[in-house]
């Protein structure tokens, strides 16, 4: 029976893994070894500013010991949506943070980096030709979305990483990339069937997430001709067919259909079979073609500058009427505001309202608040830093020394966990482009360049 083999050590590169969960699935000699290196998760803040969700630290470590591994048995080692968003800045950072590895250890190896930054340029002339369309409740493309926007991504399917494998590279390290690609590729091109090639990757690109007990850590794969077979290398984790079927429902709008780069992924039909206590197989997957390649692209814009201060109260008279409080403490800091010449346009101040309906806002269908204590977070979102700063301040002080029916105390109504109590989040992006493009050629937006390392 023809076999590929793929481990995955994390969900996210940075998040850790057991060194030993590695050291097993190596000993089942896998075919590639990769992780995924970032997500549209943790928000638009990450892409706009070119920096990445995880510590450097954490990156290092992990990559670390994959470079090892993978050069030790000659296998490709692939990292996807590099940095955390997959832009130009992320890419670069993660391939310096190779090179300074592959310096420390002795490591020698043929690099790739494919990238995924679109320019301004080629946006407006996909759109002015119109080959884009929008995605979700988006608007249709147009120049001024473009000019506002910071940066945008492409979304790459398995071609470039198999064009990269083609050329010999050893280590390659991807812009943004649709999460199971760049596992789908390398079985794709070892002949395997499209389908339990796209499943795999969809249950390797979160490592050890369809396990009990789920964790950061490693998952192996093995592609079949017609299924393919999930099992966690640490011993303490089991693959069963509840978590696999689970996890299968992941990040998607559709439970069955999964739609990537170049196709549509159908597990109608999929059966989960535990072929033993830790291993489960899993069958009756399909792979459709599109009559058209499209490519997402996801881009970010400016939406202002942010600052918030975090504080609590247990008083229960000022728990009992917090929702006229709060309304007068909005109108309150207006007026403040405008007294020293910010008028209301310029700024939205958000307080969240932890034990009450923090979570949830206006969807929240508890009504009464039953908790001894609330916690607030109060946002100001403002079109300069200076001016977000300048109405924290005010909504902090407001809200710490605004008076109310029945108040018994007469110093302060918060208690602040931090001094400084007021925190500048520095600029915020909202994403601003989802949409798609079509193309004739799944590489021709993703250059790849080589280097010995």
């Amino acid at each position: 029976m023809k076999e590929f083999r793929m481990l995955s050590t994390s969900g996210i590169l940075g998040y850790g893994y057991a060194e030993e969960s590695l050291k097993i699935g190596m000993s089942w000699e896998p075919h590639v070894i990769g992780c995924d290196g970032g997500s549209t998760d943790p928000g638009p803040y990450y892409l706009g500013a070119g920096t990445s969700f995880c510590s450097r630290l954490s990156v290092k470590r992990d990559l670390r010991l994959m470079l090892q591994a993978s050069i030790a048995a000659g296998i490709p080692c692939i990292i996807g949506t590099s940095g955390g968003a997959g832009g130009e800045p992320h890419l670069q950072d993660t391939a310096a943070l190779v090179r300074e590895i592959a310096r420390e250890e002795g490591l020698s190896f043929k690099m790739a980096l494919i990238h995924s930054e679109q320019s301004k340029g080629d946006l407006a002339g996909w759109a002015e030709k119109g080959l884009t369309k929008p995605l979700a409740k988006m608007k249709p493309l147009d120049r001024q979305m473009i000019d506002n926007s910071t940066r945008v991504v492409g979304m790459m399917g398995p071609e470039p990483f198999a064009k990269a494998l083609d050329e010999g590279a050893q280590v390659i390290l991807a812009g943004r990339s649709s999460d199971p690609a760049q596992w789908a590729a390398p079985a794709i091109r070892a002949g395997m069937a499209p389908a339990p090639s796209w499943y795999a990757g969809k249950m390797l690109e979160c490592g050890a997430e369809p396990t009990v007990p789920k964790e950061p850590d490693c998952i192996f794969l093995r592609v079949r001709d017609d299924h393919v077979v999930c099992e966690p290398p640490n011993p303490i984790r089991r693959s069963t067919p509840l978590a696999v079927a689970n996890f299968a429902l992941h990040e998607n709008s559709s439970p069955i259909h999964h739609v990537e780069p170049g196709g549509l992924l159908d597990t109608t039909d999929c059966r989960f079979e535990a072929i033993s206590d830790r291993a489960v197989k899993i069958d009756g997957m399909t792979w459709t073609p599109a009559d058209r390649y499209t490519v997402k692209l996801e881009g970010v814009e400016m939406a202002g500058y942010r600052s918030i201060a975090i504080c609590g109260t247990r008083d229960p008279i000022l728990i009992s009427q917090i929702d006229d409080y709060l309304a007068t403490h909005r109108e309150k800091v207006a007026v403040k505001a405008e007294s020293f010449g910010v008028p209301r346009d310029d700024y939205r101040m958000i307080i969240h309202c932890y034990g009450k309906d923090g979570v949830m806002g206006g969807w929240e269908p508890v009504k009464q608040i039953t908790s001894h204590e609330l916690g607030f977070v109060i946002e100001v979102v403002a079109k300069t830093a200076d001016i977000a700063n300048a109405v924290i301040a005010m909504a902090r002080t407001s809200m710490l020394h605004a008076d109310f029916p029945g108040r018994l105390c007469k110093e302060g109504n918060m208690a602040f966990p931090f001094s400084p109590s007021d925190i500048d989040m520095g600029p915020m992006y909202r994403f601003s482009i989802f949409h798609t493009v079509e193309v004739s050629d799944p590489c021709a937006l993703f250059p790849i360049e080589y280097e010995k390392v």
